[in-house]
């Protein structure tokens, strides 16, 4: 029995959605979360997120267990209060960072140990400490094991000892995470761009029993193409009544693709990482705000949008402010592209219901331009 319940309402082929339910609030699915890494999502308040209609957002296990530490934020009454935000959190269980920032990291059956890309200090982050750390001093509402994310490509013999390792970390993680009835714990298919890898990942995940299944290690340079390959089969080997994430995607493009492929969670610091560099996303792709044919164009970004950073503004002042390298003009992109993001779940989620997500599918990408 799950933690949280999960109602698919409707699909359309291999897309769904749906609704996952937690005591914090229902998460719409296919959903989009915000990445809040520093328990913030950069440049936005909490009330700016929740009005983008983000119902979720993730928070970051390797930052914050390094500044301001998972023991002070418990002190303060949990990562909920701490930053002011009322409704569910997903934490990562810090692995992915661990290899990709530390300065040293040395991996063992038993802990990955690592040097603070922060101040050079030594830590240790075991399968339990992860759980720790994000359920009982951070309380997040959904918790993922920790695992070992390798680096692409990879040779098949260290996907298999990687995806291995997780697999083994996983069945710790959830001892440790025990039985709780308001928190849910999500495990991780490994196994790089190898289908079997992939299959022995989820078969070995589902004996373990989890409350959510992710996919990870994808998103990490195999490109757009190699994703959509991995995800013609993978999703499917994961069950079909707990939600699947995948970690770490994506564009706008991304987004659609793996939701055709049966995915219902998504993170990405995209938005607010182009937002911060002039850049907006939009329903014809990306648009750069540093370009100078923007210079005097009086219309808004999105004059159909809820969000004011959207409707509100024109390109030309928004040129302006990020020219002038105005803290504002990264709050406006930031903020636009996340409700960008918002309404992009909110239009599959509502395709799909209708029963017309392929046509939904082939309008958008013939929509986007490149660059």
């Amino acid at each position: 029995m799950a933690a949280f319940p999960f109602e698919i309402a409707a699909t359309d082929g291999a897309a769904r959605t749906g609704v996952l339910k937690t005591p914090r609030g229902d998460i719409r699915t296919p959903a989009f979360m915000p990445v809040g890494t520093a328990a913030t999502v950069k440049a936005l308040t909490v009330d700016q997120v929740r009005a983008t209609g983000a119902d979720i957002i993730l928070g970051n296990t390797y930052h914050l267990m390094l500044r301001p530490t998972a023991e002070r934020i418990a002190r303060l009454g949990g990562l909920h209060r701490f930053m002011r935000w009322d409704r569910p959190i997903l934490t990562d269980s810090g692995g992915f960072q661990v290899m990709s920032l530390s300065k040293i990291a040395k991996v063992t059956e038993e802990s990955v140990a690592f040097q603070s890309h922060i101040d050079g200090s030594k830590h240790v982050l075991t399968p339990e400490r992860s759980i720790e750390i994000q359920a009982d001093l951070l309380g997040s509402d959904i918790v993922m094991q920790l695992d070992e994310c390798v680096a692409w490509p990879a040779e098949e013999g260290r996907a298999r000892q990687a995806m291995q390792l997780s697999a083994r970390w996983g069945k710790r993680s959830k001892d440790a995470f025990g039985a709780r009835d308001a928190q849910a714990l999500f495990g991780i298919q490994q196994g790089s761009t190898f289908e079997h890898l992939r299959k022995e990942s989820a078969e070995r995940l589902i004996e373990t029993g989890f409350d959510g299944y992710a996919l990870g290690g994808l998103a990490v340079g195999e490109g757009h193409e190699a994703m959509c390959e991995v995800l013609d089969y993978a999703p499917a080997m994961l069950p079909a009544d707990r939600p699947r994430y995948l970690m770490g995607v994506g564009k706008p493009i991304d987004l659609v693709e793996a939701v055709a492929r049966g995915v219902d969670m998504f993170d990405c610091v995209l938005p607010t990482r182009s937002g911060r560099h002039g850049q907006a996303w939009t329903w014809e792709g990306p648009v750069n705000l540093k370009n100078a044919r923007f210079a005097e164009d009086d219309t808004p970004l999105d004059e159909t949008s809820d969000c004011p950073a959207s409707s509100h503004y024109s390109k030309a002042y928004l040129h302006h402010l990020v020219k002038a390298e105005e803290i504002l003009g990264q709050v406006l992109l930031s903020w636009h592209n996340i409700a960008h993001f918002q309404a992009l779940t909110a239009a599959m989620r509502a395709a799909i219901a209708e029963g017309r997500f392929e046509q939904f599918r082939r309008d958008f990408k013939a929509r986007q331009r490149t660059g």
